[in-house]
């Protein structure tokens, strides 16, 4: 499956295998599990983050992985992207700092 991430004026199509995203259930459980406690977000504090700040947060490590060339991060959190929010197409990360700006991108017109 392709997620297309866009980064400022960038558009990278990631393809993620279905293997991945089925095989990788306990770092995605880990994942979440950090974000059980709470998260930073920019400014701003998040108790407990709801399944679209859940992705915003994962966007903002996946645009990270990208700049350090970390291929297995940059896969790991396309997978989770595609595994938390089934129907998702892509993301258009905020490079502003202000990370609850990142836009899912859900659907065909994505």
């Amino acid at each position: 499956m392709i997620l297309h991430v866009y980064i400022e004026d960038q558009h990278y199509p990631l393809d993620v295998s279905d293997e991945l995203r089925q095989d990788a259930g306990d770092f995605f459980a880990r994942v979440d599990s950090d974000m059980d406690q709470g998260w930073q977000m920019s400014r701003q504090w998040v108790e407990q983050p709801n399944t679209e700040e859940r992705c915003q947060i994962v966007a903002d490590k996946l645009m990270a992985a990208m700049q350090a060339e970390n291929a297995q991060m940059i896969s790991l959190m396309a997978a989770y992207l595609l595994w938390k929010m089934p129907g998702l197409k892509g993301v258009r990360i905020d490079t502003s700092g202000e990370m609850q700006e990142t836009e899912l991108l859900m659907g065909a017109g994505a």
